[in-house]
């Protein structure tokens, strides 16, 4: 199996993913089968628990198979919690999304979270990874990505020294929560578009200075490449869910007029 998705987040290569929010493994094996960079599954806002991210990443393998493609399984873990990205790594996740972090010094406590010693604190039982990787903890720390969300007043403030902080991977946009963090009376408020464009311009200026990745989420492939040719270097494309309403509804539209 392969497990270059860290690596060639690292060298800050052109990526696009997929979100996922719905606990069908179904789903998941037949999103990853295209093509997509990765599959990630949203266990802060979505339906994921323990059991269906661990059958939603087999789900992924399964698919990347079936397609012929190397499409790795993410989690957005639901906080910036060592248990929780623990889980999420031994379950075989190739890397993780740490939401609502706000200082350097959360940054750094979810890069131990996802490194075993000496180089962090990750309890050592990969129950499932571990068949992907290893067996030298070193190699395994270097498969895994460890990716920290920007998405608060707080954490814009310090994106300087967090993607600075050794071992963090790459950062990601949450840009709802940055948009009402900025003063947004909406999640897309238009009133603070400027604002929001000049601090995404800061976020993705510091990770090219830094050396790592930048990363954000889109709604449609379109905005996804907008970015990417801005300086975002990863790109995440709507969700499993939005796609499904929006199909209904559009389907729905079409036998009615």
């Amino acid at each position: 199996m392969n497990r270059d998705f860290a690596k060639r987040l690292r060298n800050r290569d052109r990526i696009v993913g997929y979100w996922t929010q719905i606990p069908v493994p179904a789903v998941q094996e037949r999103v990853a089968r295209h093509g997509w960079d990765y599959v990630c599954f949203d266990a802060q806002h979505g339906f994921h628990d323990p059991h269906s991210l661990l059958n939603g990443l087999m789900a992924v393998d399964a698919g990347a198979a079936l397609g012929g493609n190397t499409c790795a399984g993410l989690v957005r873990v639901a906080s910036n919690d060592a248990h929780l990205i623990g889980m999420a790594l031994d379950a075989g996740a190739q890397g993780v999304i740490v939401p609502m972090v706000e200082t350097v010094e959360d940054a750094r406590r979810a890069v131990a979270s996802c490194r075993y010693a000496p180089a962090g604190n990750r309890s050592y039982g990969p129950m499932r990874a571990g068949l992907r990787s290893g067996p030298r903890s070193a190699d395994m720390n270097n498969e895994i990505a460890c990716i920290i969300m920007i998405e608060t007043v707080a954490a814009l403030a310090c994106i300087d020294e967090i993607a600075a902080l050794d071992g963090v991977d790459g950062v990601y946009v949450g840009p709802a929560d940055l948009m009402l963090a900025l003063g947004g009376k909406t999640a897309a408020d238009p009133a603070k578009k400027e604002v929001f464009e000049n601090a995404l311009a800061r976020i993705h200026r510091s990770c090219a200075k830094a050396g790592i990745a930048a990363g954000i989420h889109t709604m449609a492939g379109e905005i996804a490449n907008s970015r990417l040719n801005e300086g975002f270097t990863f790109a995440t494309v709507s969700s499993d869910l939005n796609h499904l309403d929006a199909s209904a509804a559009a389907h729905l539209k079409a036998t009615q007029s």
